[in-house]
């Protein structure tokens, strides 16, 4: 602790990483607890006065598995999963000699998630997640099963949808966090996503907001995905909207189950496999840099 001015100052050690360029400012709580993560969250998370990210994630301690993530979005928000920041944890806690083993699992508001790292040299080089099984029923994701015209336990695939004054056929799919995928066949790069992704995760059949998957299927298998992030807004990269699309494309007959599929993200890539018992994600996870703060 520093004292200024007769308060209290705590410095906290920090580490930035990023997963295909989603990248969060990630805090070691193992020992020590960080207090009020959601306004530190939205304070750190700036680009131009603060450290910069997408925003902060704990790594506390866990009773049912090796460590606990906590993830908190831009705005504040609390997170229940996110698929590029657990690879980031699972090298921390690697790397850190905090859990020294090449499986390990983490706790998440999603419940528990198994983690493989391949290492080299006593660093990791990429990590694959056991996503759990995607939940298809409109009810679970949760969407408005009615405003779709389906059932509470049925899925939407490629169900019509208006947004922003054009009509979208979308998939929604639930990763531990609500998606909604939409195929198109226009470059997905030349879309408004600032204008067309509020209107999405503030859409009123979405009662828990949404995250907004826009993907064109490419040769070879394929898909290129721009994300809009709840709370969070345009990421480089969506982990788990990387794997609700790849089961969204197979779901729609655009790609096979139980086959590697790639998803080229605006931050990197990850390859999804999608079987009807679980979803796995690989990818790589990369430390920038490390640093301390004053909160």
């Amino acid at each position: 602790m520093n004292k200024a001015k007769g308060c209290e100052t705590m410095v906290r050690p920090f580490v930035k990483m990023h997963g295909c360029g989603n990248d969060y400012i990630y805090f070691d709580c193992l020992r020590e607890p960080l207090p009020n993560p959601e306004a530190l969250s939205v304070r750190l998370s700036e680009r131009h006065f603060g450290i910069g990210g997408d925003g902060i994630v704990l790594i506390c301690p866990s009773h049912t598995a090796d460590a606990r993530m906590r993830m908190f979005n831009l705005d504040g928000s609390e997170g229940k999963m996110c698929g590029n920041a657990i690879r980031c944890v699972g090298k921390y806690l690697y790397e850190s000699g905090a859990v020294p083993r090449e499986e390990m699992s983490i706790e998440t508001l999603s419940g528990i998630r198994r983690l493989h790292l391949a290492t080299a040299g006593g660093e990791v080089s990429s990590v694959r997640v056991d996503m759990g099984r995607a939940e298809l029923a409109a009810a679970h994701i949760p969407v408005d099963a009615a405003g779709f015209g389906v059932e509470p336990c049925e899925p939407v695939i490629g169900r019509p949808l208006q947004v922003g004054g054009r009509e979208f056929a979308v998939t929604c799919v639930s990763m531990g966090n609500p998606h909604c995928v939409v195929f198109l066949e226009e470059d997905v790069d030349a879309l408004d996503l600032a204008r067309l992704g509020p209107l999405f995760e503030f859409h009123p059949l979405f009662p828990d907001r949404i995250n907004t998957e826009f993907c064109n299927p490419l040769p070879g298998g394929e898909f290129k995905m721009r994300v809009w992030e709840r709370g969070s807004g345009e990421t480089l990269a969506c982990g788990t909207g990387a794997c609700a699309s790849a089961v969204a494309a197979c779901l729609t007959g655009r790609a096979e189950w139980g086959h590697d599929i790639k998803i080229r993200l605006r931050g990197g890539e990850l390859t999804i496999h999608c079987t009807d018992e679980a979803v796995y994600m690989t990818g790589g996870a990369t430390t920038v840099f490390k640093g301390e703060v004053e909160l």
